[in-house]
């Protein structure tokens, strides 16, 4: 995709999905959602979804909205009003990454008990998986076999020493730098990478691979306790994994599976529109990654409160002409819409003078922050996003 100047055309024009009425969640494919009760008695409400296409959708990028979530939070957590969006992120082609069933091996036998089945395929999963494996348990991993489709950002030194991912750092930048209300930049004095997300994809399937673990690749319907204590993962087409312990590493909205405390604080999110491209003039020393730019730099007055809610810059530099822009808005008690991030990055940019000649990708990041905890007294855990395990300035589970 290309453009002349500081404007992209998505794949979709979305405007906000609504709650409305008391009927079932019906998108506008007609396919129906579970959402359970809020605060009050159990209610069944309906979601409008107006789109407009801009592009041909591609059906196998974006599929039909087929999603159940257990009840209102647990909808926030997995996409809120930016849902379609948040699959035509997950969904993206990533033909240079290996699919997990050609790596590992099938959970083949149903009848046997698995020490521990991990549910989720994401960073966290794949990792958990590998090292619960190497400590000698029979590892069952259960999930959608996709791709890693987000840019990940990380802190050298962290990736390096405690987790030995060194060789899946595309591009290091000596240093991080912070700009608040003022032009004087505030430096971090920490480097920071970029993760080649096919290498990672790729080095924790070879993990797991070593170390024995097994897949299968289903969504998870239900998690229940036999009669002799261990815990069943019903699977579709009927497949049901026994074993002892199951850990829920499925990302936030992960209702289903978990029970979470009543009472604690309500979910917020961060929302965060990048896009990588080729520019004329990049307006920073490319030699420093641009963790944080808050400076105020737009010309026209936003007219609705969401929309003079803070957000920031985030840049990184793999040249002096290639470049990762992404605003971000860290965390709102209502999702920043993703097309109102798209409008003030080009503002932003236009502001600074940067002209845009060529799109290599878009992306909608779309991160729950807080929330309530897992209930302690259930036998399943959760761990990462479903863990609620998620910071919320680096986004990191």
């Amino acid at each position: 995709m290309e453009s002349t100047g500081a404007a992209i055309s998505a794949p979709f024009g979305c405007r906000a999905l609504r709650w409305a009425g008391q009927r079932p969640l019906r998108p506008a494919d007609g396919r129906r959602r579970r959402v359970g009760p809020g605060p009050g008695p159990e209610k069944w409400r309906s979601l409008k979804a107006s789109c407009v296409a801009t592009e041909k959708p591609d059906e196998k990028a974006a599929p039909g909205l087929g999603v159940e979530f257990a009840d209102e939070e647990d909808y926030v957590k997995g996409g809120g009003g930016e849902l379609l969006y948040v699959q035509m992120q997950a969904t993206k082609a990533m033909e240079s990454q290996s699919k997990i069933a050609s790596k590992l091996l099938p959970i083949a036998d149903e009848t046997s008990v698995l020490d521990l089945v991990i549910i989720g395929c994401g960073p966290a999963g794949l990792s958990l998986a590998a090292e619960s494996a190497k400590k000698g348990l029979t590892v069952g991993l259960i999930g959608p076999d996709l791709p890693f489709t987000n840019n990940y950002g990380v802190w050298e030194d962290e990736f390096k020493a405690d987790l030995g991912l060194e060789s899946c750092i595309e591009h290091v930048w000596k240093d991080t730098v912070v700009y608040l209300d003022r032009n004087k930049p505030i430096m971090i004095g920490r480097a920071y990478g970029r993760v080649d997300r096919d290498l990672l994809h790729e080095e924790l399937l070879r993990r797991c691979n070593e170390a024995g673990v097994t897949y299968l690749n289903s969504k998870v319907e239900q998690i229940k306790e036999s009669p002799d204590g261990h815990r069943v993962v019903y699977c579709g087409r009927g497949h049901k994994i026994l074993c002892r312990l199951a850990i829920v590493a499925s990302g936030a909205a992960s209702g289903k599976l978990l029970e979470y405390e009543v009472g604690g604080p309500r979910v917020c999110v961060q929302t965060a529109y990048g896009v990588e491209v080729e520019v004329e003039r990049y307006p920073y020393d490319p030699s420093l990654m641009v963790f944080m730019d808050y400076r105020d730099c737009f010309k026209e007055k936003f007219t609705h409160p969401e929309e003079a809610n803070p957000t920031f810059l985030y840049a990184m530099a793999m040249s002096s002409t290639r470049v990762f822009f992404e605003e971000t808005c860290l965390a709102s008690k209502d999702a920043m819409p993703f097309d109102l991030l798209k409008k003030r990055l080009m503002s932003r940019l236009d502001a600074m003078g940067v002209r845009i000649i060529k799109v290599y990708e878009e992306e909608w990041s779309y991160i729950p922050v807080g929330g309530s905890l897992p209930n302690t007294d259930q036998k399943n855990l959760a761990f990462g996003a479903a863990a609620s395990m998620v910071h919320p300035a680096t986004e990191n589970s």
